[in-house]
């Protein structure tokens, strides 16, 4: 009825009924503009070795939810950290948030100890990318995927080795199923410490490990530019 008045205008222009609303258009009504709200929640979790995520283990394990207050416990998680892992886990209400943010391909950075040293091949795979068939080190006991291409790292660092082993950081933009496991793996590295500590503009800072913590309005911004940039509805 508002539309049918005349009271409903698009970017400044009197709307239709057969107009579409797009994301980025300003709509007002009756003269005043309809600000958008947040249609979505997101906590960052600060994920422990030693717990599952997801919602039942059928060995009983501890899971993320275990940890985190009842309110969350419909929530969704974007991707996952294996059981051995730690850091940066996100968590939201909205199974949009949660699909785009899981298939983007947004930077995750990583600190890691691996048992052995980097040689120059795989400082090499590093840079120009990975590809492995009919292999399954590092990967779930229970996997059937054999094969995975690794893109170039986006970026890493070196520590140094010491005690037989040698600590790292990464960054990449993907995010497969024990992808840094099996990376490393391929060259017979053992993955002895793995922690995400940023995703996209998130990132862990000091939150201690099994706390979690809303996202700060900044940083609810950066995720809408980021939805709008890859024209998602939410």
């Amino acid at each position: 009825e508002l539309i049918k008045q005349g009271l409903v205008k698009i970017n400044n222009k009197i709307a239709l009924l057969s107009d579409e609303v797009k994301f980025d258009d300003k709509v007002f009504v009756k003269g005043k503009r309809v600000q958008k709200r947040t249609q979505f929640s997101v906590i960052i979790y600060h994920k422990q070795k030693g717990e599952i995520v997801s919602k039942k283990d059928d060995r009983g394990r501890k899971t993320i939810y275990d940890t985190l207050p009842r309110q969350f416990s419909t929530w969704l998680s974007v991707g996952r950290l294996d059981y051995a892992s730690e850091g940066l886990l996100l968590l939201t209400d909205s199974p949009v948030i949660a699909d785009a943010l899981m298939h983007s391909d947004l930077e995750r950075e990583y600190y890691l100890k691996v048992k052995g040293t980097v040689s120059k091949q795989v400082i090499e795979a590093m840079q120009n990318g990975l590809e492995i068939k009919n292999e399954k080190k590092g990967a779930h006991a229970k996997t059937k995927i054999t094969s995975m291409s690794f893109a170039p790292f986006i970026d890493f660092e070196i520590f140094g080795s010491s005690g037989g082993y040698t600590k790292l950081r990464v960054v990449i933009n993907e995010g497969k199923n024990r992808e840094l496991r099996r990376f490393f793996g391929h060259f017979d590295l053992e993955v002895m410490d793995l922690k995400r500590v940023a995703f996209g503009a998130l990132d862990l800072g000091m939150l201690k490990a099994g706390k979690h913590r809303y996202l700060e309005n900044g940083e609810y911004e950066k995720l809408r530019d980021f939805l709008k940039f890859n024209e998602i509805r939410y």
